[in-house]
């Protein structure tokens, strides 16, 4: 069975029509007469980034100046998943995304203009991940088989999540089809729970440690059981842009690189983001588990997923990596 959601062809017409719309006079980064960027004469620059722990390091190292010093102003736009984030970024709302890899697979598939410019974050190859499915207190649900049957939650249909968690339950002796995946934002989940309406949950950091915390229980780290090391998060911008504004790509790419270098040397500061951008108590910040930082692409891990996707019909072909990645 395809699982495709329904929601997927509506969403491809309308950024196509908001594509169509944009007429050949459109001003913005893909300006290929645009100044190069330089610190004494910055280049604004806004990239949209989910409100999760992964994309503390962004929030940080734009209040430390560091993408300042590479000659842009950066504003770090919030948004909800890749439903929001895609079409703002092919309709020129934001200049660069950070989000899954799997929309811009997506969108690349269906012929839409877009790139991966470089990695962002990536889930952790063993120990407790910084993604999982998690219960309510006093769940029976224990492992990925007992998912089966059961509604869980996910931020996005059709996604990452859904798929590595059909791909843990078919590991684990399951019936993957019998999922039920009720779309619902990462910061409703443990309301949710709570409320009976569904029974399981895949959330991120810190939501992983705050159901735990009230008496919750981790299951499964479906990235971690189907592609340890999986990107959780990329760098992804118009192809157009890579065309035409190449010293900019070039610039944010860089940028990010010291951002996570400058992160790894200031835990204090990317741990106060947590607080000041997401109200995470300061107890709580402290002992956040993190991902793995890098703008290195695994190419392998990222053909994995790819191919797990078709394995499961979630698409009918895998994209082109050497088209879609722009390195």
């Amino acid at each position: 069975m395809n699982r495709r959601p329904a929601v997927v062809a509506a969403l491809v017409a309308a950024l196509s029509l908001g594509l169509a719309a944009c007429s050949s006079t459109d001003t913005g980064t893909g300006d290929a007469t645009a100044a190069p960027p330089d610190a004494n004469s910055p280049r604004a620059v806004t990239i949209g980034a989910l409100s999760i722990s992964e994309t503390a390091p962004l929030w940080a190292a734009v209040e430390a100046g560091v993408f300042a010093e590479h000659g842009l102003d950066v504003t770090v736009q919030p948004i909800q998943g890749g439903a929001q984030a895609m079409p703002a970024l092919l309709n020129g709302d934001i200049d660069f995304s950070v989000g899954q890899p799997f929309g811009a697979m997506r969108a690349s598939i269906q012929g839409l203009d877009v790139k991966i410019v470089a990695n962002y974050a990536q889930s952790l190859a063993e120990g407790d991940d910084i993604n999982s499915v998690v219960v309510g207190a006093g769940s029976d649900i224990s492992s990925p088989a007992d998912l089966a049957g059961k509604k869980v939650a996910v931020n996005s249909l059709g996604a990452a999540g859904d798929l590595t968690i059909m791909a843990a339950v078919e590991a684990d002796g399951g019936d993957p089809s019998t999922v039920e995946f009720v779309e619902v934002a990462f910061p409703d989940a443990q309301a949710q729970l709570d409320a009976g309406n569904v029974d399981a949950a895949w959330v991120p950091e810190p939501f992983v440690s705050i159901i735990v915390g009230a008496g919750g229980a981790r299951v499964v780290d479906p990235y971690q059981a189907t592609l340890p090391g999986l990107p959780t998060l990329v760098l992804q911008t118009t192809g157009k842009t890579v065309t035409d504004d190449p010293e900019l790509v070039d610039a944010v790419r860089e940028a990010f690189t010291e951002a996570f270098a400058w992160a790894a040397d200031n835990d204090d500061a990317v741990r106060q983001a947590l607080v000041d951008e997401m109200s995470l108590p300061e107890p709580a910040a402290k002992n956040l588990r993190l991902p793995t930082f890098s703008t290195e692409l695994d190419r392998d891990v990222l053909q994995g997923l790819a191919d797990l996707a078709v394995e499961h019909e979630f698409f009918d072909q895998a994209p082109d990596l050497d088209a879609l990645v722009a390195e």
